[in-house]
């Protein structure tokens, strides 16, 4: 799916389950809620925090697709093409970064 049609596909169920979008400023702080929640999982289930008996069962892919949501509600809601500028994006950094990256002893060391 191409993001355009999954911010179509988000707006048809906002108009049809939703009522209607909830503001940019209540949008933006549930994206940031959303966002916290994979940072949890993250920290506990792969960083050097220990995970809680109560974390264990969440799902990340889950709290990826909330952020997802919430973000294409954003978009949608202030007229961005995410399809648009993701392309734009991915361009710009594949022409800046492709030689930084290659060129990057840090990225040549194994991680453990």
């Amino acid at each position: 799916m191409e993001l355009n049609q999954a911010q179509e596909k988000v707006d048809q169920w906002i108009k049809k389950h939703g009522v209607r979008y909830f503001n940019e400023l209540t949008n933006m702080a549930q994206l940031t809620e959303e966002v916290g929640e994979v940072a949890r999982i993250i920290a506990r289930r792969y960083g050097e925090q220990s995970e809680k008996e109560t974390d264990k069962s969440k799902d990340l892919g889950e709290e990826l697709a909330d952020v997802l949501f919430v973000l294409l509600c954003l978009a949608n809601q202030t007229n961005v093409d995410l399809q648009a500028a993701f392309d734009k994006k991915l361009a710009l950094k594949t022409q800046r970064d492709h030689d930084r990256h290659h060129t990057n002893p840090k990225l040549k060391t194994t991680q453990k």
